[in-house]
């Protein structure tokens, strides 16, 4: 929706300080070995690939990604992490989910209680929320990095199977069905187009619009707070800031 901004766009934005890198190159090399361990470190493993290719696009060395690889095959070396996800709702009600990988599932669990009690939300069952997501893929294209119009990259997108274009001023976000996320991937880089990240995550079906600049600015501070989490690897939410908030700098 143009002149909106959905959470997923207001992270993006925001970037990430050179002080977090250690942080980001933790949580990515934690999905890599996950990632691994599932496929055995079987390179072709979609999973692995998007793991290892969000990695790259983060300047994580490759030798740290090379080592997530052998620490997930080898299998028993190291913490073993436990995949969860906690649903809730954030101030004014707005649905929120977080995935974690863990190696305490006790501890974390009660942190992550504790950050949405502290910030006005609320932690709540399991699929209290959930019911109102759907897994999408969505593969980012940086508007200066692009040779073509955004008629053509609607076009290659659409013929490989994609759902939809958005334009978010500095760059494109197209959307997929999980299952066929790879095939336009790949579309994309056949025509050398340079896609700066690709994630498959939940995506709320149906949007509520924060139009108080107070309420706007509670939410943000929970989202991002949940995201600051060492465990946290995804944070996901179906608010939406109203044009007028867009452009704010929360």
């Amino acid at each position: 929706m143009s002149g909106h901004s959905k959470w997923a766009n207001i992270k993006h934005k925001k970037g990430k300080a050179d002080a977090q890198k250690g942080k980001i190159f933790t949580k990515l090399g934690r999905e890599i070995v996950v990632a691994s361990r599932a496929c055995g470190g079987d390179l072709g493993n979609f999973r692995l690939k998007i793991a290892v290719e969000n990695a790259k696009a983060q300047n994580v060395p490759n030798e740290n990604i090379q080592r997530a690889i052998q620490k997930g095959a080898g299998g028993s070396d190291g913490a073993t992490y436990e995949e969860l996800r906690y649903e809730g709702y954030g101030p004014g009600g707005v649905a929120v989910m977080v995935d974690i990988l863990t190696d305490n599932r006790n501890r974390t669990a009660a942190e992550v209680r504790h950050i949405f009690s502290k910030n006005g939300g609320n932690m709540g069952e399991t699929g209290c929320v959930g019911w109102m997501f759907e897994d999408k893929g969505q593969l980012r294209i940086p508007r200066e990095d692009l040779k073509f119009s955004e008629d053509d990259l609607m076009m290659i997108a659409l013929e490989a199977g994609a759902e939809d274009l958005e334009d978010d001023t500095e760059e494109f976000v197209i959307y997929t069905s999980p299952e066929t996320m790879e095939d336009v991937r790949k579309a994309l880089e056949e025509q050398h187009i340079v896609v700066s990240e690709s994630v498959l995550s939940p995506m709320a079906q149906n949007t509520i619009e924060i139009t108080d600049a107070d309420q706007a600015r509670k939410i943000v501070h929970l989202m991002e707070t949940l995201e600051d989490h060492d465990d946290t690897q995804g944070v996901y939410s179906n608010f939406e800031l109203s044009e007028a908030l867009a452009s704010e700098d929360f």
